[in-house]
């Protein structure tokens, strides 16, 4: 049996909603970030008790301003796909309900014993700032270099870990309670503290053999910070970039994980250019 075909409309939307090749679909995407990053600000703004005080009206009218926009956007990306829910219970689905429906909730929250719980509400609106991701190409590519790497990363990790527990035990025993190395955790929190060069302060070495280890640790520190990057970077160049780079999604499925020049949807085998 022969599959309905899309109609001409549905697939202009899906288009201009989901991809990012063509000057409308563009126009949309930069015209939902500059929303995004409005709205981040606002929730900043919010967040400074003056402003807050001052322009409270005009903060929330602007608030709810951009809350509707992201609730219209919501609905055509939903009209715009033939399976809803696979859009409902993605990633960037699940952030977006997230980042729209705090400002309908606190509707329902009235009274001076709900205020904590609006301001909880309230920050669930820098969620928004994950919508980000949804125009940042590369960061597929990064994400398959962490992932490539992650066996590495963690060896590496857990070797660091060994040596903070070490170095930790080994300046508890050398400078002892008295310069405020209480027990082998706290002395274990100074070691990665020190390694990692934060450098918080709240406990120091006192004597000269304890103040010669830290020395050695902190100069450690600078080398083991540039062992990640090393093992990212090289798995970034082992890559082949040449997956994830175009914004064709699927109408089906809505997966936008194809190559250049793809005529099929890779997991759900729909025509990516449905005819209409």
């Amino acid at each position: 049996m022969k599959s309905k075909k899309t109609p001409y409309w549905k697939h202009r939307l899906h288009e201009i909603v989901y991809e990012a090749d063509t000057p409308a679909g563009k126009r949309f995407d930069l015209i939902l970030l500059i929303l995004i990053l409005l709205s981040v600000v606002l929730v900043m703004l919010e967040s400074i008790a003056s402003i807050h005080t001052r322009y409270q009206a005009e903060l929330n009218i602007m608030e709810w301003v951009i809350t509707a926009l992201f609730s219209i956007e919501y609905i055509i990306r939903l009209i715009a796909i033939k399976k809803p829910l696979s859009y409902v219970f993605s990633f960037y689905g699940i952030i977006d309900l997230l980042s729209t429906i705090p400002k309908y909730i606190s509707l329902f929250f009235v009274g001076s014993e709900s205020l904590i719980a609006l301001r909880a509400l309230r920050l669930l609106r820098v969620f928004r700032i994950l919508k980000v991701t949804r125009f940042i190409g590369e960061s597929n590519f990064l994400i398959k270099a962490l992932y490539a790497s992650r066996a590495k990363i963690s060896v590496f990790l857990f070797a660091v870990f060994i040596l903070c527990i070490i170095f930790g035990t080994l300046m508890y025993l050398i400078e002892g309670e008295s310069s405020g190395f209480t027990s082998i955790p706290r002395s274990i929190y100074w070691a990665i503290v020190t390694m990692t060069t934060v450098g918080y302060g709240d406990i120091a070495p006192q004597t000269p053999l304890g103040q010669l280890l830290a020395s050695f640790i902190m100069i450690m520190g600078y080398g083991i910070i540039a062992v990640p990057t090393g093992i990212v970077s090289s798995e970034m160049a082992t890559q082949n970039n040449d997956v994830d780079t175009n914004t064709q999604a699927c109408l089906q499925c809505n997966n936008e994980l194809h190559k250049d020049g793809a005529v099929f949807c890779h997991q759900c085998g729909s025509t990516l250019n449905d005819e209409f």
